[in-house]
C-alpha cells in the first residue's frame, strides 16, 4: 500500500520491504526522459505521477514494471473528463498535479482540501505569490522542521514565497482526493489561511481577517502554553 502525499525514497523503501527490488534504479528510472514519453506523461519526471493505491505485484516485476503500473493506475483515474476539464481552467494534467500535490501536504482533511484548493486558485487568479509552506518544505535539506525567515528568501523556483505561480513540478505523489479538489475548488473568495493547530485550518477573504484570526491562534497557544508550565 502506498499511501498519498509520499516521496519517491518512502515509495522505494516501502515496496523494497515487500520486494527485491534496487532502489536506487526505482529512483533513476523515475527520472527517465524516454519513460516518461513512453507513458504519456509530459514532464521530465515521474514524481507526482505514482498514484498511492493498494498494489498486487508480482515478486519477479522489474523496477520499471511496478512505476509502469502505477504511472498506469493515475492515467486510468485521469480520465477524458478530468482531461476536459483540465482543458476548461486553462491548466495542464502537470500544473494540476502539482498544484494537487501542495493541496496533498497542507490537509488530510477530505472536507477542507476544496477550500484550499480555492485559496490557491483565488491567488493564482490575481497573480499573488502562493506563499505555500510545503513548497519551502521540499526544498529544504532538513526538513519537515519549523521554518524561519532565511527559508523564504531561498533562491529557488520552488520558492513559492518569492517566485509567483505554480513551483515547476510536484512536492509529492498526490491522491485522488486532492486532484479532485485541485480541479473543482469550492466557490469562495478565500484569498488566505492559517492552520489551527488540530489539522484544520481557519480561511480568510482580507488579510485583515487573516492577521485578526492569526493573533487569535497566537493568543491561545501562548495561554495553552503558560497553563502548561
Amino acid at each position: 500500500t502506498i499511501p498519498e502525499g509520499k516521496d519517491i525514497r518512502f515509495i522505494a523503501r516501502t515496496i523494497k520491504f515487500k520486494l527485491p527490488i534496487d532502489t536506487a534504479q526505482f529512483a533513476k528510472a523515475i527520472k527517465d526522459s524516454a519513460l516518461c514519453e513512453q507513458l504519456g506523461i509530459h514532464a521530465n519526471s515521474l514524481f507526482g505521477y505514482l498514484m498511492p493505491n493498494t498494489y498486487f505485484l508480482d515478486p519477479g516485476m522489474s523496477e520499471r514494471d511496478i512505476i509502469r503500473v502505477m504511472v498506469k493506475e493515475f492515467r486510468n483515474f485521469f480520465d477524458a473528463e478530468l482531461q476536459k476539464r483540465t482543458e476548461q481552467m486553462n491548466f495542464t494534467p502537470h500544473q494540476i498535479v502539482t498544484l494537487a500535490s501542495i493541496i496533498e501536504s497542507e490537509t488530510a482533511e477530505d472536507d477542507e482540501r476544496y477550500y484550499v484548493s480555492a485559496v490557491y486558485h483565488n491567488r493564482l487568479k490575481k497573480n499573488m505569490l502562493l506563499q505555500a509552506d510545503p513548497t519551502i518544505q521540499f526544498i529544504i535539506p532538513d526538513g519537515p522542521r519549523r521554518l524561519y525567515h532565511k527559508d523564504l528568501e531561498m533562491n529557488n523556483p520552488y520558492n513559492t514565497y518569492k517566485f509567483k505561480s505554480l513551483p515547476p513540478g510536484p512536492i509529492n505523489n498526490p491522491g485522488k482526493a486532492s486532484i479532485l479538489a485541485a480541479l473543482y475548488p469550492a466557490s469562495v473568495d478565500y484569498l488566505y489561511m492559517v492552520a489551527d493547530g488540530s489539522g484544520k485550518h481557519i480561511f480568510s477573504k482580507s488579510l485583515a481577517e487573516h492577521r485578526k484570526a492569526k493573533n487569535q491562534l497566537d493568543k491561545l497557544r501562548r495561554n495553552l502554553k503558560r497553563s502548561r508550565d
